[in-house]
């Protein structure tokens, strides 16, 4: 397919998002999973669960999230201020997801409990790092990610050292290796994110204007489609140049289009035809 001009993208990317940013697509995505709760803190930390076990399949993600949320009892907010490894660890000994263990949970829940008693929320934790001023949230994800590997993990690992391939650690990968951290790209979008029935907007700290898209292979396939890259693997150079075309066509929410463009991959539909240009 042809994009012959600039008005000729936005105007499908603008169909597209008022097409698919309905609930009735909530279904197919793991966005569906805090959309159970009520309470903006069981919210947000629902969605960071949702968000860091989103690899795979949607039926499987699905089912993983529910099965960790579901150990967690009717308030994840409240399980994971109250955490205490040596009493609730085991709740996840049987979770598996792909190639992450019950162990790799547990300790996440960890160190989201000591994020949240540090800061008071783990908005407050993310917003230590955040420049207004900045161009977009790179410096504040690269913080974010270093900072909370950095708290205690005795519990876990007695020499206090997180080993280099400790599962947990890929709940937290960070632009400054590259990597296109779609996981993390996506909680934020959720938290950020304001102005539909899709996100939930409750950072409301956080510019929408500042995020990056979250770039999973039916984002970067349909973008690189569309003409919005050349770049053709999916990392953090990729994913700030798809937001940087993103952005001339909404600057305040440029990452707005991203549930639509995602919807498009996952129920494999194909794009729509564009018509001639006027």
């Amino acid at each position: 397919m042809a994009v012959r001009s600039k008005a000729q993208l936005k105007q499908l990317l603008d169909e597209l998002y008022h097409r698919y940013s309905r609930p009735v697509f909530l279904s197919t995505s793991a966005l569906s999973i805090p959309h159970q709760y009520v309470r903006p803190e069981d919210q947000e930390i629902a969605a960071f669960v949702a968000a860091s076990l989103a690899y795979g399949n949607v039926k499987q993600i699905h089912r993983s999230a529910n099965a960790a949320l579901e150990a967690m009892g009717k308030s994840p907010a409240r399980f994971i201020r109250r955490f205490d490894p040596a009493r609730d660890a085991g709740r996840f000994q049987q979770f598996v997801h792909r190639f992450n263990s019950g162990v790799d949970l547990a300790l996440l829940c960890h160190l989201l409990q000591q994020a949240i008693a540090a800061e008071g929320s783990l908005q407050a934790f993310f917003l230590d790092g955040y420049d207004p001023a900045r161009e977009d949230i790179e410096s504040a994800l690269a913080s974010f990610v270093e900072r909370i590997l950095s708290l205690d993990v005795s519990a876990f690992y007695p020499s206090g050292i997180l080993p280099a391939r400790a599962g947990v650690r890929f709940f937290f990968p960070s632009p400054a290796q590259g990597s296109a951290c779609k996981r993390l790209n996506l909680f934020l979008r959720w938290m950020v994110r304001r102005g539909d029935a899709i996100d939930f907007g409750i950072w409301t700290e956080v510019s929408p204007a500042k995020l990056i898209v979250p770039l999973d292979t039916h984002v970067a396939r349909i973008a690189r489609q569309l003409g919005l890259t050349r770049i053709k693997q999916p990392n953090w150079r990729m994913a700030k140049e798809v937001t940087r075309r993103l952005r001339a066509f909404d600057h305040e929410d440029p990452v707005k289009y991203d549930f639509a463009l995602c919807r498009l991959g996952v129920l494999k539909q194909p794009l729509p035809v564009l018509g001639k240009a006027q």
